[in-house]
């Protein structure tokens, strides 16, 4: 019996690693579902951009770090990079979220693990970002960071930043359902930055090729700035705030489990770590841990005889234990470092800072 989950299912599905006459059948009627839902976003698109549908501008200026595709780009530390960039210019961001998956007065994966990250940087949660942002401006932010927010078109943006992930840049070349896409890879020209990240696991071809393609896709109008990045990892943190340091890791048989949208490239992490991995379970990205998955992760780490059970910090805000059964818990964080195209992304930002330095 497979232990893929849903998600991973799915994945394999529209990537078209799944074969098979039921599959080939699965796909045809998602390319069927995908087309009026490419229609629509390419109308809702256009009703923007002729001003049939109202842009709504905050106090402050606001900064989007958003994607195409569904599941994980890297996108969070690309947030937190920004967020502290402006608070070494001396502003005090805010970041704005709609707030995945929960319900008003809670916290979503993401803000909790910005939480941790950037604890001095308040994170408002809004389904109407518009009332997000202008919530985060009245409470003293000097400028907004948008989370998530390259199709929310109803928020004015100062500045629109997109993370493509160089492992899996193209939402395996099709619109949601079919494919990973939010929308057409045109829409990349909108934006005035991209930032190809995890650009250090993929080779100098790979990532000039797909610089090429999504050029190609935008009508030669690519933007302006072109930057990669690379995620490092920083150290490990338990759920009780204990930090270790990276070294911990060398050596040591670990079973690893995440919840986010590209759990290869974490494990491909924790092997660069020279860790062993001698377990690895894959969960839907924002999954809701039971008791009953807990309970089954501990069985296998004690199984497996596991020094170390490893997670990601979205992962671990969710557990709240430092144990997995008699196993240490500890999470990796990771932090974006811009190895090329960094000047010209900072430049982005100067007029920005300019601006909320002359109102202030």
């Amino acid at each position: 019996m497979s232990l893929l989950p849903d998600a991973d299912s799915f994945k394999r599905l529209v990537d078209g690693s799944a074969r098979g006459p039921a599959a080939v059948l699965a796909r045809g009627g998602l390319a069927a579902l995908a087309a009026p839902y490419s229609l629509a976003m390419r109308a809702r698109n256009t009703a923007y951009d002729c001003g049939l549908l109202a842009i709504s501008s905050a106090p402050v200026p606001v900064i989007s770090i958003g994607n195409l595709t569904l599941g994980g780009t890297g996108k969070t530390p690309l947030v937190a990079w920004c967020a502290q960039t402006l608070r070494a210019a001396g502003l005090r961001p805010a970041i704005v979220s709609r707030g995945y998956g929960v319900e008003a007065g809670q916290t979503s994966d993401e803000a909790a693990e910005l939480r941790i990250l950037l604890p001095d940087v308040p994170h408002v949660a809004n389904r109407d970002r518009v009332a997000g942002a202008c919530a985060a401006a009245a409470a003293g932010a000097g400028a907004v960071v948008l989370d998530d927010g390259f199709q929310h078109r109803r928020l004015a943006r100062d500045l629109d930043i997109v993370a493509v992930d160089a492992t899996d840049p193209f939402g395996c070349g099709h619109i949601f359902p079919r494919g990973l896409l939010r929308e057409p890879l045109a829409g990349l020209a909108r934006a005035q930055a991209v930032v190809l990240t995890r650009a250090t696991l993929v080779d100098a071809h790979r990532r000039d090729s797909i610089r090429a393609t999504l050029a190609s896709a935008c009508g030669g109008r690519l933007p302006a700035v072109w930057a990669e990045a690379a995620h490092r990892p920083v150290q490990f943190r338990t759920a009780s705030g204990a930090a270790l340091p990276l070294a911990a890791l060398a050596g040591k048989r670990i079973v690893a489990f995440a919840g986010i949208g590209n759990p290869s490239a974490f494990r491909a992490t924790l092997e660069d770590l020279g860790a062993e991995v001698v377990g690895f379970r894959p969960f839907a990205d924002h999954h809701a841990y039971t008791a009953h998955d807990l309970s089954a992760l501990a069985a296998s780490a004690r199984a497996a005889g596991a020094d170390l059970a490893v997670t990601t910090l979205k992962d671990l805000v969710k557990v709240r234990s430092d144990t997995l059964g008699d196993t240490p818990l500890a999470a990796i964080e990771i932090a974006i470092e811009i190895t090329s195209g960094g000047a010209a992304l900072e430049a982005l930002l100067v007029p920005i800072i300019g601006r909320v330095r002359s109102i202030a």
